[in-house]
């Protein structure tokens, strides 16, 4: 699969993440990188931008010579990014479905999407895509509404299905009590994603690594319902094991699933 998006330096979220869990689940993942971040468990303190032609540039040449089963987006930062990753994905990869994460703001609260890109997810991403991945606060800016119970949330799910996107997973992790609930709309049916809430710090990445994750199991065949199931179980261990590193919103444990034999060299 071909994952486009941005490079996180403490390699907690972005690119890195996205590798880490695509081969945690046994795909191959190739990368078309839309930005470079100097960031750390605690903050973005800066971004680089990458060259739209290059972008470009990343996303043709790996598909005309690897192809790709499934397509991820994370950090597209600008109108102007998010204009030419849709552009070329419609013109080289339209039957290849994708999943794509609305990433706005970083863990530590950086800003990662200005204005202009917010339309322009509206207007170019969200129709293109086979199931969108916002969590509350990024579902909520793109519908300009606020979303405070289990209804609110399937009521936004709808609502952005309405977009034009397949799905649409509103997570819950910005949500209070003890259960974490997701919910999936798949142009049908509301489902709902269950599992006890964790007291922990160490979320950093969660977002990416849930979008790549429910993307892996696309590329391998599975159904939407079957992928997103998969995909929150394997967050969940990600964030049990997690190694604990760093002073702010630790990384998760990507590896978990691919722990070497006691003793082997």
């Amino acid at each position: 699969m071909l994952v486009i998006a941005g490079s996180d330096s403490g390699g907690g979220a972005g690119i890195q993440a996205d590798i880490k869990t695509v081969t945690a689940l046994g795909g191959y993942a190739a990368t078309a990188i839309t930005a470079l971040t100097a960031q750390d468990t605690r903050d973005v303190h800066a971004v680089m931008a990458v060259d739209t032609g290059f972008i470009r540039k990343q996303i043709e040449v790996v598909l005309a010579d690897i192809g790709a089963d499934c397509l991820k987006t994370g950090m597209l930062h600008s109108a102007e990014v998010v204009d030419a990753v849709c552009d070329v994905i419609e013109s080289e990869a339209a039957e290849v479905p994708l999943v794509a994460d609305p990433v706005m703001v970083a863990k530590g609260g950086a800003s990662l999407l200005n204005d202009d890109g917010v339309d322009a997810v509206r207007r170019r991403l969200l129709p293109a895509a086979a199931v969108i991945t916002p969590n509350i606060p990024e579902a909520e800016t793109l519908l300009g509404g606020r979303i405070e119970n289990l209804g609110d949330m399937k009521d936004a799910a709808r609502q952005l299905v309405g977009f034009g996107p397949a799905g649409a997973l509103v997570k819950g992790g910005h949500m209070t009590g003890p259960e974490l609930v997701d919910v999936l709309y798949d142009g049908q049916t509301c489902h709902t994603f269950a599992t006890a809430r964790i007291n922990t710090v160490h979320t950093h990445g969660t977002g990416c690594t849930m979008a790549s994750a429910i993307a892996a199991g696309l590329a391998a065949g599975l159904t939407l319902f079957a992928a997103v199931e998969r995909a929150q179980a394997y967050v969940l261990r990600a964030i049990r094991l997690a190694p604990g590193l760093g002073c702010g919103h630790g990384p998760l444990d990507h590896g978990h699933t691919v722990r070497p034999v006691a003793g082997t060299r």
